[in-house]
Parts: structure tokens; C-alpha cells; sequence
């Protein structure tokens, strides 16, 4: 039973679309197994031009919000703090409501990707390649800030997001080349390769993987594998899932609303894997 009103927290994801969002499944997990019976956490379908009257309407009960697409950049104007980290990338995936009323803008994306490969032991690389360009690939981008020694190659569609890619590179600090992606099969070959492309356009990529791949982290997790990910492990190679970025970014979510150090990573990976195996049932 929810305790007093002032002692309830309330936490939700934010977006449009919204309904097939799994954050509501994996912050849930972390409060139950965190025994934080007082928090809840909703989805809520928000429009850009719906939110600013949205972050209006909130109470003190509220600690947190998680937002999607299109809200991340739409958000900034309206936030008291922005991190550097989200400041670099222009994009705010995670806002904290403070008790004197501010809204701090975060970004969980960035930390998510390297933690996540981080668990799966890939720390540092000395070259890697991202296949898409968009908001994904610049998250991508910034998370091999840190731990890409040398060149990260690009492989885009048109010559308008090679220049937004290199001009992103510079802005992070990270040396990007970029290439036709009818070159995209030469990706296949870096120790790591970052997929930030939507369903479908990897697929063809799936007969070019090479006998011994390196790490291949595919951002999608709705339908998975994709070919391109179950062609890389039938080789042998380190794959990483959509899943993995969000589970990763999810627990530094509820890390930063609720205080609560470290989060629990595999109640809310369980939970995460239990709504997909669900979805395709």
C-alpha cells in the first residue's frame, strides 16, 4: 500500500509513439527488488508541443522522468541544468526533479553504451566503425570518446550526414572518417562496430561477416536477433543487443532518481528479457 501522499515518488517515461516502450517493465523490476514500495512509474503518450505544459502540471511527488523521441532536444530550453555529457550529444534522455522545483537534464545513452561494454569486457579499442548516422550514432559517438584510441569510420547514406558525422567527431573529440555505406560491408572488419540503423537495413550485411568478427553491439532489440547480429555470433564474435543499452542506461536512471547505488542490473535485465520473450510468443 502507497504510504503518505508526501512520501510518495513517481517516476515516468515520456515520448510519442510511447505504448511499446519497456521502461515502465524495467524501472518496476529495480523498485521491487529494491523494496521501494512507494515509487511508481508510468508512460505517458507527450507530443513536443505538449510538454511544457506537461512539466508544468507536475507535483512534488515527482522525482524523475525518462523521455524518448521526440523530447530529447525539445526538452533543453525547459530545464533549469543540463550535463556536459548530455550538453555534448544536444540530447537529454533523463530529467531530474530536485525537491526545490529544479529540472536537471541527463543523458544516460552515453554512459549506457560504454557500461554495457564494459560488462562485456570491451574497455578500450584502437579503431572502430558506426554504421548510420542520427541521433543513435552521435550517442555512439560520445561513448567512443572514451574508450576509442584511434579513428572511428562512419558509413552513411548521403554526403549531408558524412559532414554532420565529421562535424560531430570534431565536437567530441573524436577523429571520424566517414565512407559510402555501399562500402558498409568494410565496417564488418573493426574490432568494434556500433549498428545504429533502423530494421532491416543491416540485413544484407549479415553473409559479410568475417570468420573471426570483433565486438558487434546492434542498437535494435525488437525483432532480435537481427540477421546481421545471429550471422556475427554463428562466427563466434562478442554481441551486444538494444537491450543491453537500454538495461545499462535504464540502471543509471535509477541510480540518479531514487539515490539507490548500485541498481540491480539483473533483476531488470530478467524483467526486460521476459516482456520481449512475451512480444514474440
Amino acid at each position: 500500500m502507497t504510504g503518505p501522499t508526501r512520501h510518495r515518488r513517481r517516476a515516468a517515461v515520456l515520448g510519442s509513439p510511447i505504448a511499446h516502450s519497456l521502461s515502465p517493465v524495467l524501472h518496476r523490476a529495480a523498485y521491487a527488488d529494491l523494496g521501494l514500495d512507494e515509487w511508481t512509474y508510468d508512460r505517458f503518450e507527450v507530443a513536443e508541443a505538449a510538454l511544457p505544459g506537461f512539466l508544468d502540471g507536475l507535483d512534488g511527488s515527482w522525482a524523475g522522468l525518462s523521455l524518448t523521441m521526440p523530447l530529447k532536444r525539445a526538452v533543453i530550453p525547459l530545464l533549469d541544468e543540463v550535463s556536459d555529457t548530455a550538453r555534448s550529444v544536444e540530447a537529454v534522455n533523463t530529467v531530474l526533479l530536485t525537491e526545490d522545483g529544479r529540472r536537471l537534464g541527463d543523458n544516460t545513452d552515453i554512459p549506457g553504451i560504454a557500461a554495457a561494454l564494459r560488462e562485456r569486457g570491451v574497455e578500450k579499442v584502437e579503431a572502430a566503425a558506426v554504421l548510420g548516422a542520427g541521433a543513435t550514432a552521435s550517442s555512439a559517438l560520445a561513448a567512443l570518446a572514451r574508450i576509442c584510441d584511434g579513428e572511428v569510420t562512419a558509413y552513411v547514406r548521403s554526403a549531408e550526414r558524412a559532414a554532420e558525422m565529421r562535424g560531430w567527431g570534431e565536437r567530441l573529440g573524436v577523429s571520424v572518417r566517414t565512407a559510402d555505406w555501399s562500402r558498409a560491408a568494410e565496417a564488418l572488419t573493426a574490432p568494434l562496430v556500433i549498428a545504429t540503423t533502423p530494421a532491416g537495413a543491416t540485413d544484407a550485411l549479415a553473409g559479410e561477416v568475417p570468420e573471426h568478427p570483433g565486438t558487434l553491439f546492434d542498437v535494435l532489440y525488437e525483432p532480435w536477433p537481427t540477421p546481421l547480429a545471429a550471422a556475427w555470433a554463428a562466427h563466434g564474435g562478442t554481441v551486444l543487443g538494444g537491450l543491453d543499452l537500454l538495461v545499462h542506461q535504464a540502471v543509471l536512471q535509477v541510480e540518479r532518481m531514487t539515490g539507490r547505488v548500485p541498481g540491480p542490473l539483473a533483476a531488470m535485465r530478467a524483467a526486460g528479457e521476459a516482456a520481449l520473450a512475451a512480444r514474440t510468443r
